[in-house]
């Protein structure tokens, strides 16, 4: 593993922000790190980027201890916070010239690895332009591409696009895709369910400072139920009726809504039954107002999970 802790803890006071994190993340994979606020994500993250000590358990990224061995850690390690930490002032290139520099490669080596990154993100065009002039989305690239001056083992995201609007979010998404497939493993913690279904081979929930379900997305949308199928039928159309010709025909329960007057199936592979109600709709000559094949979805994933009271954490 690239990225594992066992049993961390770390209490502020009386707050336990920490309360037995476990994690074990393969080389060259995005995981996600999902849970609400006061969850202890971020205590999590400055864990394992050696900013913070913690109280108790253990804890090794990229092979070395964050504990023993926190030096050697942070020469592999990228972290790309909430804000940004590029200078608006400087152009592109001049930001991650310094940034080489002050991660103590020569004037030569820096500037040849500016060169790779503005073309591997995609901002060799606004090489030379100041940052100020940049996008939502060209400045978090930046940002990332700084990240990966010393092309780190494990790169920490946090949040990294809030704030940003669709397009934007887009082009960091192609960022971090690419950094992944580099070889680097990715930690990213995010609020944005859609973010974290979109880019994570796998996602852990986080509540009350430890880990609540780890799994991939779609195995994680199976454990709340199935895909639901609903077919809403004519008003005048007898519900009760329906439901049963339907039940019968298609071997699955059909669940009556007289407000809604639609039916729901609760089925498993919601492909193959939605093509089993098709037909028998057809034989039984009923023509549905609406059908709709309707998945889980990573909210209702993490709201089950994470629903019982929470006391803030850091």
């Amino acid at each position: 593993m690239n990225l594992e802790a066992e049993g961390l803890r770390k209490r502020y006071g009386d707050v336990r922000a920490l309360d037995g994190f476990d994690l074990a993340v393969p080389p060259g994979v995005i995981h996600g790190l999902l849970g609400p606020n006061g969850a202890g994500k971020t205590t999590a993250v400055k864990a394992l980027a050696t900013l913070i000590d913690v109280d108790g358990g253990t804890a090794r990224v990229a092979g070395f201890d964050v504990r023993n061995q926190a030096a050697q850690v942070r020469r592999r390690i990228g972290l790309i916070g909430q804000n940004a930490a590029v200078d608006e002032i400087l152009g592109g290139r001049q930001n991650l010239v310094m940034f080489g520099r002050l991660y103590g490669l020569s004037k030569v080596d820096a500037r040849a690895k500016a060169d790779r990154l503005l073309d591997m993100f995609g901002l060799t065009e606004a090489a030379e332009r100041a940052v100020s002039t940049y996008s939502g989305g060209m400045r978090r690239r930046l940002d990332i591409a700084a990240g990966f001056i010393l092309t780190p083992a494990v790169l920490f995201l946090d949040e990294p696009t809030t704030g940003l609007d669709p397009r934007a979010r887009n082009e960091v998404w192609a960022a971090v895709r690419e950094v992944a497939e580099a070889g680097t493993t990715v930690l990213l913690t995010t609020q944005y369910l859609d973010e974290a279904d979109q880019l994570a081979a796998r996602i852990s929930v986080m509540n009350h400072g430890r880990i609540v379900a780890d799994d991939t997305p779609a195995a994680l949308k199976r454990q709340i139920g199935g895909d639901r199928v609903t077919v809403t039928v004519a008003a005048d159309a007898p519900l009760e009726s329906v439901a049963a010709q339907l039940t019968t025909a298609v071997g699955i329960p059909a669940v009556p809504d007289a407000e809604s007057h639609s039916l729901t199936f609760e089925v498993g592979a919601g492909v193959v039954a939605l093509a089993g109600i098709v037909r028998a709709l057809d034989d039984l000559s009923l023509v549905p107002e609406d059908l709709v094949l309707r998945r889980p979805t990573l909210d209702e994933v993490f709201l089950t999970l994470t629903a019982a009271p929470q006391e803030a954490a850091r």
